[in-house]
């Protein structure tokens, strides 16, 4: 099967990678508004869309309209993950558990808001914003200065046109992504991210600097308990509001005390935890993305690898802020056989490859245990060096002693 996958980054490597082991034709097209309804109708037999953006700008519903099978979500399903006041609005209508919210366009009423919540608060712009628009404050006077820094100086452009201020929930977090076929749901295995930049879970947020699957905290029972109380409800929420959601449906989850509540729905493979999770899917991805688009998921399997999977992020000194591109990457050649790697921000030049963007390189393994897999992934990672490379050498640690 000839298949187009929109995007360019590290998730859509990982998918080019899994639908060339199932034995398919996979292009990766990035993404060009202008161009690829034309482009993917033109060549494609299935077109999968990687990014956000192209979803939240409808490439799905034209794809349809040209009678080309595209994977993912209609621009109007595709609002959980473009607007994140749409997304607890529709929690809270469909009892969907979260934490508690408020939505402002106006900075003034946000501010007095701030004055009176009684409880710590996170921070988030409430459109698109590649994954950093969410501020952690540590005190009530870096929760003001969030909102000004979105509100007012627009460091996040558009995205930042709402805010919405939320209540701070504790506990570990865990991504758990589902295919959705518009009504039935099928979970894909729990993963674990790490999102702070250096060691401990400290500095800024990123884009991801590794990630794991299985999650050694998520049991089969506690996977079917967010089936039913979150992912299921979601899906069947958004067929009731007229807006039938495929493709794929991703939570970000936070195990509180009170047990699973939502941080973010996101409407697309996760980045980069789809690198973790697609080594140890055994079923050929195509087959299931054409179950989801014509409706039959309830009638195909989807089976997964014993083992674990661990995917280590390489980023350009500086991410997430700024950084230098065009440095030559050493070491690719030297990688073993068992390590996969997955290119996000580096091109190709004659005679090599060179950085291109913050997050370089994923570099995954998969193991019998989760310190199986780490260390493998790790191995690989001794091989590989630019100039400036960072990376956390943490990713999954703390989690060894319940491997």
């Amino acid at each position: 099967m000839r298949i187009a996958i929109i995007g360019a980054g590290g998730r859509e490597h990982a998918l080019k990678w899994k639908l060339e082991q199932d034995g398919h034709s996979a292009e990766l097209i990035p993404y060009d508004p202008a161009r690829n309804t034309s482009l993917t109708a033109r060549d494609a037999q299935l077109v999968i869309v990687g990014p956000e953006a192209p979803l939240a700008d409808g490439l799905v519903d034209a794809l349809a309209n040209t009678g080309v099978p595209a994977f993912g979500p209609s621009q109007a399903a595709a609002q959980l993950e473009s607007s994140k006041a749409f997304a607890k609005a529709f929690m809270a209508r469909h009892g969907i558990p979260t934490a508690r919210f408020a939505v402002f366009d106006d900075l003034a009423q946000a501010e007095r808001h701030l004055r009176q919540v009684d409880y710590p608060v996170v921070i988030k712009a409430s459109g698109l914003a590649q994954g950093k628009g969410v501020i952690v404050p540590r005190d009530a006077g870096e929760a003001q200065a969030a909102l000004r820094a979105i509100m007012a100086e627009r460091i996040f452009g558009p995205a930042g046109d709402q805010v919405v201020i939320e209540e701070r929930l504790e506990g570990p977090e865990i991504s758990l992504m589902a295919f959705c076929d518009g009504e039935t749901v099928v979970p894909m295995l729990p993963a674990q991210d790490h999102k702070r930049a250096f060691d401990g879970d400290q500095g800024p947020n990123t884009g991801g600097m590794g990630a794991f699957c299985p999650s050694p905290l998520m049991n089969r029972e506690a996977v079917a308990h967010c089936l039913t109380h979150i992912l299921q409800p979601a899906v069947r929420g958004m067929a009731q509001e007229g807006a039938p959601y495929r493709g794929v449906l991703y939570a970000g989850l936070m195990l509180t005390r009170d047990g699973p509540k939502v941080l973010e729905f996101n409407c697309r493979f996760g980045d980069p935890e789809t690198q973790a999770v697609l080594p140890l899917l055994k079923t050929d991805l195509a087959e299931i993305a054409l179950a989801c688009i014509e409706g039959r998921l309830n009638a195909q399997p989807v089976e997964w690898h014993a083992g674990a999977c661990a995917c280590i992020v390489l980023t350009s000194g500086g991410y997430p802020g700024a950084y230098r591109r065009g440095l030559p990457i050493h070491g690719l050649d030297a990688v073993p056989d068992d390590v996969m790697i997955f290119h996000a921000g580096a091109r190709r030049i004659e005679g090599g490859w060179i950085t291109d963007g913050g997050r370089v390189l994923g570099v995954a393994a998969r193991g019998e245990s989760l310190g199986d897999a780490l260390r493998r992934a790790y191995a690989g990672v001794a091989r590989i060096s630019f100039e400036g490379m960072h990376y956390r050498r943490d990713v999954g640690a703390r989690w060894l002693q319940r491997d």
